[in-house]
């Protein structure tokens, strides 16, 4: 079978292209801009709440049960990930344009994603309730862990202030909280509008992409990169998912883990989500900083879809 629809870009990261792109030719400027931020804060916390009412407390308890499974998904997603980013900053920074080695590093201390993890775990044959609870679980965490592991590397820059903290808090778990206790009046409506509920949720990621690549572009970021620092932010990412799949898929057989939860860490473990990452660095970075930040998350967002694509396919044909 080709590979070749597999490989075609999804509509989503098409869209994020041509957002890109207009915010570079088109920045919202002067009294735009205030309108734009208040615009990007209400999506934000809109998005958060439209997750919690659908995370199902049944579908929790149900993969709760596995509970080393979740630990090395965790480990892989806030131990793993951090590492790599760390040794990459750390050795490479003078290889990347300038902010570049810290989105790298952003990159590495997000939470998993939830619906890409779920969907790909279910096509392999894998332990889909136990994906829901791992994948739901990190999201949830990514919120504190993010900021303050982002925190802890970042000391010798001055630190992620108490008031960004507050703000997320603020903009994010709040709404999610309120989303998920809205879920026994709202959730099966939720439920019944996905394609609605989408539109949100890709609408509120896109504004803060155009956001943070218009002022990129008045910040001069695209004169500041060369074709080789886009080749070189590829393969980096190439690279860090590749290490995370080869090490979770070795650590789940060493542990004696079914196949049915070895695809599942496989699949949660080795996510970064574009979802929770956009949000949380239009509150955590000045403005002048985010496209530069979100620039590798946006790329890995794209390999890791295609890279799981196919090992999803090659896991339920071995399955067959």
């Amino acid at each position: 079978m080709s590979l070749l629809p597999l490989l075609r870009p999804d509509r989503f990261t098409v869209a994020l292209v041509a957002t890109a792109i207009i915010a570079t030719i088109l920045p919202a400027t002067g009294a735009a801009g205030p309108i734009l931020k208040a615009g990007i804060v209400g999506s934000i916390a809109l998005l958060f709440f439209l997750q919690g009412a659908r995370l199902s407390r049944e579908a929790i308890i149900q993969g709760a049960v596995h509970w080393r499974l979740h630990l090395m998904v965790f480990a892989a997603t806030f131990l793993l990930f951090p590492v790599l980013g760390l040794l990459t900053k750390t050795y490479l920074q003078s290889y990347l344009a300038p902010g570049i080695a810290l989105g790298v590093l952003y990159l590495c201390l997000l939470p998993s994603t939830i619906q890409s993890s779920i969907t790909f775990t279910s096509l392999a044959g894998g332990n889909v309730a136990a994906a829901v609870c791992s994948a739901s679980a990190s999201n949830v965490l990514g919120i504190f862990l993010t900021p303050l592991l982002m925190g802890l590397f970042m000391q010798t820059q001055g630190g992620v202030s108490l008031d960004a903290i507050g703000e997320i808090v603020l903009q994010l778990l709040v709404p999610f909280v309120a989303g998920h206790l809205m879920r026994p009046w709202i959730g099966r409506w939720v439920e019944g509008h996905r394609p609605l509920t989408g539109i949100v949720d890709r609408g509120a990621i896109l504004l803060v992409v155009y956001y943070a690549f218009g002022e990129a572009a008045m910040n001069n970021l695209w004169r500041q990169l060369e074709p080789r620092d886009l080749m070189l932010l590829v393969l980096l990412n190439c690279v860090l998912l590749g290490a995370v799949l080869v090490i979770t898929t070795m650590a789940s057989r060493l542990l004696g883990f079914s196949r049915r939860d070895e695809i599942a860490l496989v699949f949660c473990g080795s996510k970064k989500s574009l979802g929770s990452g956009v949000p949380i660095a239009s509150i955590l970075f000045p403005a002048s900083m985010i496209g530069a930040i979100i620039l590798p998350l946006m790329l890995f967002h794209q390999i890791q879809l295609l890279v799981c694509a196919v090992l999803a396919r090659s896991y339920a044909e071995r399955n067959a």
